[in-house]
């Protein structure tokens, strides 16, 4: 056996493998992004959707009217061929009997001429001819006597099925087609034979017309019907384009119209022209846009006034506030030379000083943050000291109602770019609700920090919060429980406030609750300024608690994210976060 005289090496075939997978995959690929850009096209686009629809659909019901028409014309023409050639031959089966009816015998002398003239005659008189209608005169009950004859001189037997001869010998007119070569080219052909009776028996006499003619006719007809349904079907999508674009567009220019108004650009409208529907359409939306920008402005202007009212009047009242704490300090200090009534008094009104004046520093600060003015002081801060300065400061309150602080903190430092004030105050808010809410149970603190970010728990084992209470928390001036005593003597505004800080480092700040398991607060923040999160390095719902089997989490998850200007949104939930409500897949994002 012979052999290549230069082998293939033995990496070759696995190059060539190799080679040829990463062909099918750049092909796949491709196919891939086009298929992928056709299918975004396809969304996206209602001009192209109706368009190929009006395309598919046309094409269907044109070709469908097309065939039916083909078919039509292809059956009158092969009806008007067998309504002839049964005339001709019902008259050349009648003319044949004629001459043949002088011969008693098959064995005469002068009937092969006569069969011969008789074919020659009934073909037109032309026996060399070799177009048009062929005539055959054959006797299968006489085959050893009388030769078949045609004209044009042509051997159809071929041509003619076995099942017609057997027919036609029976005495009964029978037709078929059938396509064959008589000495030319392949051409079919409708083919009638009928019996013509004689003294000395029967013959058979056949008439082949071509029907060459008649499928030209077809065809012509038919590709005529066919670019005329072409035309139709691409006049028909060009008119879907036309009139859909007249639809679209205005379509198109009201939607980025409406992206411009939700922008913040108040002064863009539609052009109107004309005075039919989508003219009405146009007038309407800018009569809509017109009222949005005046009722919007108006409520910016009540909004502005409301913000510098409330920071005035904090303004203007500290002073009668320094004037009363003054005296109230003067009152409370002599307290232990009055009667017990008015020493009472004069405590009570101490406190409630201590709690107006707190409330004038929310309300101050509150006023800075809807004015914008709020300003973050960051810095490189160790939280560990942060969280046990807020422990150690509310300590006190805790042995009051009952309440142990845990404290769950690395033994390392855990440095974040921070505002420490902020920061500082948003502990002491959640830890103060915990030990209020705590109902006598321990409230655990648990800080832990990853490489992009830092996060604070705070959970108590209260009451907790029923379903929807996790979007009203952070609500001013919201209380769970209105009649419930206040321990802290806190004014409503602290997890407002508490929202605003971690807003403002760009953080999150979320809620989780159930009644009867308590709450956790988490606040997590980036660790370097100016990140933005995706995680949280630790879970808002606790390890503890107990969910329900099959269904949502219970309470919800209320979150601070950066950017979310204000609107309650729906994004990718951080880790352990719960979804608000059943499968929506995210969670709430809340910013002012």
């Amino acid at each position: 056996m012979a052999t290549s005289a230069f082998p293939d090496p033995p990496t070759a075939a696995p190059r060539r493998r190799v080679a040829a997978r990463e062909l099918w995959d750049a092909l796949s690929g491709r196919g891939a992004r086009l298929l992928a850009g056709l299918r975004r096209s396809w969304r996206r686009s209602l001009q192209l959707r109706v368009v190929t629809i009006t395309l598919v659909a046309s094409s269907l019901l044109v070709g469908g009217f097309a065939y039916l028409i083909a078919d039509k014309i292809t059956g009158i023409l092969v009806e008007n061929a067998e309504t002839d050639v049964r005339v001709r031959l019902d008259s050349g089966a009648a003319y044949a009997a004629k001459q043949f009816g002088l011969f008693n015998q098959p064995q005469e002398a002068q009937l092969q001429e006569t069969i011969d003239g008789t074919v020659n005659y009934l073909a037109g008189g032309d026996p060399q001819q070799t177009t048009g209608v062929i005539v055959a005169l054959t006797a299968d009950n006489h085959s050893g006597i009388i030769q078949p004859r045609s004209s044009p001189a042509v051997n159809v037997r071929p041509l003619i099925s076995r099942e017609l001869r057997a027919t036609v010998a029976g005495g009964r007119v029978a037709s078929q087609i059938r396509t064959g070569r008589l000495g030319g080219e392949r051409t079919k052909y409708l083919i009638y034979g009928s019996p013509v009776p004689t003294r000395f028996g029967q013959v058979e006499l056949y008439y082949l017309v071509p029907l060459t003619r008649h499928d030209a006719t077809a065809a012509a007809a038919g590709t005529t019907v066919t670019a005329t349904g072409a035309a139709l079907v691409l006049l028909l999508a060009l008119l879907a384009g036309l009139v859909t674009r007249l639809v679209v567009t205005p379509v198109r220019v009201a939607a980025r119209t409406a992206q411009r108004l939700s922008a913040g650009l108040l002064d863009q409208r539609m052009v109107v022209s004309g005075e039919d529907d989508l003219a009405l359409l146009a007038a309407s939306f800018n009569q809509m846009a017109t009222n949005l920008q005046r009722q919007i402005l108006r409520l910016e202007e009540m909004s502005r006034l409301q913000r510098r009212f409330t920071s005035d009047v904090s303004h203007e009242l500290r002073t009668p506030l320094t004037t009363v704490r003054m005296a109230a300090d003067l009152i409370f200090a002599e307290r232990d030379e009055f009667d017990p009534a008015v020493a009472r008094s004069a405590e009570l009104l101490q406190a409630e000083l201590d709690r107006f004046e707190e409330l004038l520093t929310d309300l101050l600060e509150i006023s800075r943050f809807d004015a914008g003015f709020a300003m973050l002081d960051a810095e490189p801060t160790d939280l560990v000291p942060v969280v046990h300065r807020v422990a150690d400061r509310l300590a006190g309150l805790a042995e009051r109602v009952g309440v142990a602080i845990e404290l769950d903190v690395p033994g390392t430092p855990v440095i974040a770019e921070v505002d420490p004030r902020r920061v500082e105050r948003v502990l002491r808010n959640l830890v103060g609700n915990a030990v209020e809410h705590g109902e006598a149970k321990p409230v655990l603190i648990t800080l832990g920090m990853d490489e992009t970010a830092v996060a604070i728990t705070v959970r108590d084992h209260g009451v907790g919060l029923k379903p929807g209470e996790e979007k009203l928390v952070f609500n001013r001036f919201w209380r769970a429980d209105p009649s419930r005593a206040r321990q802290t003597g806190g004014t409503g505004l602290g997890l407002s406030i508490s929202l605003e800080d971690a807003r403002l480092h760009g953080g999150w700040l979320e809620a989780w609750g159930a009644p009867g398991q308590g709450a956790q607060f988490r606040l997590t923040l980036p660790a370097r300024a100016g990140d933005r999160l995706t995680t949280s390095p630790l879970r808002l719902v606790p390890a503890d608690a107990t969910l329900p089997f099959g269904g949502p989490r219970p309470g919800g998850l209320l979150a601070i994210g950066p950017g979310s200007g204000g609107a309650l949104a729906i994004g990718p939930a951080p880790q352990g976060a719960v979804p608000v409500g059943p499968g929506t897949g995210g969670h709430a994002e809340v910013g002012s």
